[in-house]
């Protein structure tokens, strides 16, 4: 006897492309925001000169406006890529 399909799973391919993106993307801030973190607990920590200050600062800028366009262009907000953990609270830092 067939089991019925889970009624929960959309196998609209549409669907299935734009979780698989927003997974994707969800991924990428969270390391875009880990790398930024670390890069101020290094200016903070005084480890870096001026011209490297002012490199991180603008790769970090441009990696979050491409973050940004890669949202805008798949019609994904960035609050779609902070993730719930439950009782862990969200995924994302605000």
């Amino acid at each position: 006897m067939d089991e019925p399909l889970n009624p929960r799973f959309d196998a609209d391919p549409e669907t299935v492309e734009r979780s698989l993106v927003t997974l994707v993307l969800t991924v990428v801030e969270l390391l875009r925001q880990l790398v930024e973190r670390q890069a101020i607990r290094r200016v903070d920590h005084g480890d870096l000169d001026e011209n490297k200050i002012e490199e991180i600062g603008l790769t970090l800028m441009l990696l979050d406006k491409r973050m940004q366009e890669l949202c805008d262009h798949f019609g994904i907000t960035r609050d779609e890529l902070n993730l719930d953990l439950g009782p862990l609270g969200p995924l994302l830092a605000e």
